[in-house]
């Protein structure tokens, strides 16, 4: 791991906080499902576009600006709001976030047309970057040893809350319609916000911080990828990461509604639950990384997402190949991410929040931009295409890292200042 001594190091905090309380497994188990069913509204949408367009009168453009506004919520979320947990009590940040998030997922409920829906649901995305703020909160309540497995059980809490979140919104509108996934999600949500309220402890403030304006603190999110190289070479790596990912969640949708597969909406859903093995993946690289593997670990998983577009090719007329090749490339996205965020949680204690913003908003932006290529690229070269530009931007991403070693090695040679571990 690196610290980069170039640049003008941002002097509000100070670099060294207090030892804060570390959270016991129980605490950690909530805060994962806290974090899961606060972002598992911002996928219910998926599935029930036609329901909601038939039950709203809105045409199709309108029904898919519903997901356009869940993504554009939680982006400026990830730039606008997760920074202020450097500036903010962060138990009360939490807390305040589940508890709009939970408001705003009833207005969704009770939107009466297509315009107010939207504005609802770009409301709930926004405020659902609490989970974001409970990431860098649990790495912070964890020894040093165990930060990347006790970051990694919050980060599957949010895999997890997307995965299941389109399965359960399937299930819940099949009872009471579309709303009642809303309101029983606000509901939950609500709840979480009251037992992370009453469990959180307050971490321990800085003496001699000095106050930092809003703007200050959004030009500070941005100079962190100007003063910290780590920071910049994994959030390139990640957004690669993720691009590649996404490339196959959406074209996988695509290729399953066609011979020789002609699978429905339901069958589609519940083939994607195979992600969930991802889990296990991040898991088993947050237990490695917390033993000083985590270069091993990033570049394991970068060869990996680049070897699991091969079974991805195979599997065009082939499910047994095709499922083996989304099972590994979920586990190496999930390992990358895991070990990605060990490194840059360790940069700067006092700006993790600024840092996890800076990431994950490059982190999304690599998987929109991912998304939007799969699509055209399918239209014209259909999966064998999809699979070329998938295997490409993986092969980025392990060049990247490659890279990154490269530069960083070179930079902790005597007298650069910098030092790796």
């Amino acid at each position: 791991m690196a610290h980069s001594t170039h640049g003008t190091r941002d002097r509000a905090v100070p670099r060294v906080l207090p030892d804060p309380p570390v959270a016991g497994r129980g605490l950690v188990l909530l805060m994962a499902l806290a974090a899961g069913l606060s972002v598992a509204g911002n996928y219910f949408a998926q599935p029930l576009l036609d329901i909601i367009e038939q039950n709203l009168h809105i045409g199709v453009t309108a029904a898919g600006l519903i997901v356009t506004a869940a993504q554009a919520g939680y982006a400026l979320g990830l730039i606008l709001l997760v920074p202020l947990g450097d500036i903010m009590d962060r138990r009360r940040l939490a807390v305040v976030l589940f508890a709009l998030t939970a408001l705003f997922l009833l207005l969704t409920a009770a939107a009466p047309s297509g315009p107010l829906l939207i504005a609802a649901t770009l409301l709930t995305a926004l405020t659902s970057v609490g989970a974001q703020v409970v990431v860098p909160f649990a790495a912070a309540l964890a020894a040093p040893a165990e930060r990347g497995r006790t970051v990694g059980v919050v980060m599957s809490g949010v895999l997890l809350g997307g995965l299941f979140g389109r399965l359960a919104s399937g299930a819940l509108s099949e009872l009471g319609g579309w709303r009642t996934v809303y309101g029983v999600n606000a509901l939950l949500v609500a709840v979480m916000a009251v037992l992370l309220h009453n469990r959180l402890p307050r971490l321990p403030r800085p003496h001699d911080a000095a106050p930092m304006p809003y703007t200050g603190l959004l030009r500070s999110t941005l100079a962190l990828l100007r003063q910290e190289p780590l920071l910049r070479w994994r959030a390139a790596v990640g957004a690669l990461f993720m691009a590649s990912y996404s490339v196959q969640l959406t074209a996988l949708t695509f290729l399953l509604t066609r011979p020789p597969f002609r699978w429905n909406a339901a069958a589609i859903g519940l083939f994607g639950l195979v992600g969930v093995i991802g889990v296990v993946g991040m898991n088993f690289a947050a237990r490695l990384s917390d033993r000083g593997r985590v270069q091993a670990v990033s570049g394991t998983a970068a060869g990996l997402l680049t070897l699991s577009w091969l079974p991805l090719l195979a599997g065009e007329s082939s499910l047994w190949w095709l499922a083996a090749g989304v099972i590994s490339l979920n586990i190496a996205q999930q390992a990358g991410l895991n070990s990605a965020q060990n490194v840059i949680y360790g940069l700067r204690p006092e700006a993790r929040n600024r840092i996890n913003s800076a990431f994950m908003t490059l982190f999304f932006m690599g998987g929109a931009t991912g998304a939007a290529l799969a699509s055209v690229v399918w239209s014209r070269a259909g999966w064998g295409g999809v699979c070329l530009l998938g295997g490409a931007l993986a092969t980025g991403s392990l060049v990247l890292w490659v890279l990154e070693r490269v530069r960083m090695t070179s930079l902790a040679r005597p007298g650069t200042g910098a030092v790796i571990r």
